[in-house]
């Protein structure tokens, strides 16, 4: 146990000042998200500004691609948020069917995507990486959109996510989506509160 602590400090040690930075503005977002402040945008902005550079450096193409749609999420995110909102602070939930729906073809897509990216890239944990990013990409959509249920997507994505991580030798990044899950679960609790009975759609 004292040698797994020890190699642990030595690669923390080893991580990048912009890792440590992307990180915080990270733990930010969500802390915020999960709290609706609107302020959480502005933090991913500069997070995930900084991540498409990290992820292009460790061979993660599909990551590299996520982050820079991340970037344009931040402003859209920052769009709707703004909005007035119905008396339930603008909070959503979806039917268990829609859901399934979705669960679908975002399963087909990710199969799809790492299969192609297979004739084109030569890059380990394409499957992961491609599974991870286009469950993201849904996501983040619906955190823009306010639909309660995101913290439950998020909550399986960021198992996946600090797993890929670690062993791509990103530590303080694996040791941040640990994290991201107890924030999910505060999230999913704290957005519950306002909503009414009766579920709304978008």
């Amino acid at each position: 146990m004292e040698m797994l602590l020890i190699t642990l400090a030595s690669h923390l040690a080893a991580q990048s000042w912009a890792e440590l930075i992307a990180v915080l503005l990270a733990l930010a977002y969500v802390w915020l998200a999960a709290r609706q402040n609107i302020w959480c945008w502005p933090a991913a902005l500069f997070s995930t500004g900084i991540y498409t550079w990290l992820f292009w450096e460790v061979s993660l193409p599909f990551h590299t691609g996520l982050n820079a749609y991340y970037l344009l999420m931040a402003v859209y995110g920052w769009l709707q948020w703004r909005k007035p909102d119905d008396g339930q602070q603008g909070i959503i939930s979806w039917p268990l069917r829609r859901h399934l729906c979705w669960l679908a073809i975002l399963a087909l897509s990710s199969l799809a995507l790492s299969q192609f990216a297979t004739m084109v890239l030569d890059a380990q944990y394409l499957y992961l990486d491609a599974f991870i990013t286009v469950f993201s990409v849904f996501t983040t959509v619906l955190v823009a959109h306010k639909v309660l249920e995101n913290w439950l997507y998020w909550m399986v994505i960021n198992s996946f996510a600090s797993y890929l991580y670690f062993i791509k030798d990103m530590h303080l990044t694996g040791l941040l989506f640990v994290g991201y899950l107890g924030f999910a679960i505060y999230g999913y609790v704290s957005w519950k509160k306002p909503l009414k009975p009766q579920s709304d759609s978008i």
